[in-house]
């Protein structure tokens, strides 16, 4: 595939962006005030335990307390970790009550940044990721990347994995790893044997809470997990970065050092591969097909919510075709954008209905097809009668639109205000309310100026019927540093 990644580093953020035939697919952003807790292996102490919710909070040396489920501690493995798409369960045995007691000390690795209101979410079952394999303390398993079709190399890749695995550590053998020698694979396993035996000391020379483990820094992950054979090259703006990334790659992954390339351009780096202006097209809420349909996606804390619509499109056949048409084009789109947006949780989707239950199945096919680009797992149901596709994403850190803003302040993130109008007709009923107890005297009205229009224009006649009402003398005046909803009322 004709991939590349471009990094832009500058002191305060760093930005990474995966083009697929020159495409922005993929963003991500680490801020060096904000980095992303995920991977951080943390000696915790348990804070409560809530058996109503089989669940216990712990914690890690943060304000908010993080997360910890039942099924992070003895039961579910998530081997989707890393982008690798491969799924086992232990059964669920012992409630939270007889696993975990309040003031315990454990050693948990964060899962889930803070998203939202929510803190991080933290697991048990301890992962460390390298560039072909990922360690699992304590599980006895052997997994392969789904994303490895050929037999013959994930049974080559098995047999190696099987003769080097430690007793008591289970592998999950990743993506990267194939067409690797036997000696590439033994170099990671080693590397990750003494991050884990460093931890293990650490653990026992500190008390609780204590961090004794960070993930690589962006960059360095970018390296690690997203340069593969599937990718051409990796390019950065920054000498400095450059250099860094170039020791890295040499003493861990020297196979790679060709592909690592410094921009020297003028331009900004973002601007010259035609990155800057695709970042805000990927936060608007209406994304335009090139039929004329569109389609419109809100983001709420619980799920987001897709909506395909025809727009301009008309077709040229019958309206089940139009709506067909529609319809595909749209998946593309969609699976596009859940990518680049990086939108996780549960996602509805809801397709323009269609009557023949065979092209339901080809929209589900189609949308199948397009999600299997995606590197994060999600699961995906079948077209509803209502012409619905329910999926879920797996959802580790903020997607692009809530890294990159915050909630309006002036519409309080509902995305919509007051008109004006109806803002006049909530001053009515306030100076309706003053009447029933006062009569005569002067009234001050303040508000928004698109508020004080209305009450001077179209509905000035309703003013006046109130002050003859009432015996009122009302002073309108405007004030433009007032929400559109806010208004003041003072008797004179």
């Amino acid at each position: 595939m004709n991939s590349e990644i471009i990094i832009n580093s500058n002191p305060e953020e760093t930005r990474v962006a995966l083009l697929e035939f020159d495409q922005l697919v993929e963003l991500y952003i680490e801020r060096k005030k904000d980095i992303s807790l995920v991977g951080n292996i943390y000696k915790a102490k348990v804070i409560k335990v809530l058996p109503g919710m089989q669940s216990a909070f712990v914690n890690i040396g943060f304000v908010k307390a993080t997360f910890l489920h039942v099924a992070d501690v003895y039961s579910s493995v998530d081997y989707s970790v890393f982008g690798e798409d491969i799924e086992e369960t232990i059964p669920l045995n012992l409630p939270i009550e007889e696993l975990l007691q309040e003031g315990q000390e454990v050693l948990v690795q964060v899962s889930k940044d803070p998203i939202g209101t929510k803190g991080a979410r933290v697991t048990s079952y301890i992962t460390i990721p390298g560039r072909y394999l990922v360690l699992m303390p304590g599980v006895e398993h052997i997994g392969i990347s789904r994303r490895i079709s050929d037999e013959n190399e994930r049974t080559r890749l098995k047999e190696i994995v099987s003769t080097l695995k430690p007793q008591n550590f289970g592998l999950i053998v990743r993506t990267a790893s194939e067409r690797c020698t036997e000696e590439e694979i033994k170099k990671d396993i080693d590397f990750l044997m003494l991050l884990w035996e460093n931890i293990e000391r650490k653990k026992d020379k500190v008390n609780a809470p204590h961090l004794l483990y960070s993930d690589l820094d962006l960059a360095s992950r970018s390296v690690r997990d997203m340069l593969g054979h599937d990718v051409n090259k990796l390019i950065i703006d920054s000498e400095d970065e450059y250099k860094r990334l170039q020791e890295f790659v040499n003493t861990y992954f020297p196979k790679l050092i060709t592909k690592l390339e410094l921009y020297e351009g003028e331009e900004p780096i973002f601007d010259a591969y035609a990155i800057e202006l695709e970042i805000p097209k990927a936060l608007e809420r209406r994304v335009w097909l090139k039929s004329g349909g569109y389609i419109v996606i809100d983001q709420t804390e619980a799920l987001t919510a897709i909506d395909v619509n025809t727009g301009k499109f008309v077709g040229k056949a019958t309206l089940e075709d139009t709506i067909l048409k529609t319809n595909l084009e749209a998946v593309r789109e969609i699976a596009y954008q859940i990518r680049l947006r990086n939108i996780g949780g549960i996602i509805i989707i809801d397709f323009i209905d269609m009557e023949k239950e065979e092209n339901r199945n080809r929209l589900f096919t189609a949308f199948q097809e397009a999600m299997a680009k995606d590197r994060v797992k999600s699961t995906i149901s079948q077209v509803s009668e209502l012409g619905l596709i329910q999926m879920t994403r797996k959802r580790v850190r903020e997607s692009l639109g809530r890294t990159l803003c915050d909630p309006c302040q002036y519409c309080e993130g509902k995305g919509f205000i007051k008109s004006a109008t109806t803002v006049c007709y909530e001053i009515y009923r306030e100076l309706k309310k003053i009447g029933s107890t006062r009569k005569n005297g002067k009234i001050m009205i303040t508000a928004h100026p698109n508020v004080t229009d209305v009450l001077h224009e179209e509905e000035r006649e309703r003013v006046e019927e109130i002050e003859m009402m009432y015996g009122f003398k009302t002073i309108v005046k405007a004030d433009k540093n007032l929400h559109q909803e806010h208004y003041e009322i003072n008797i004179l």
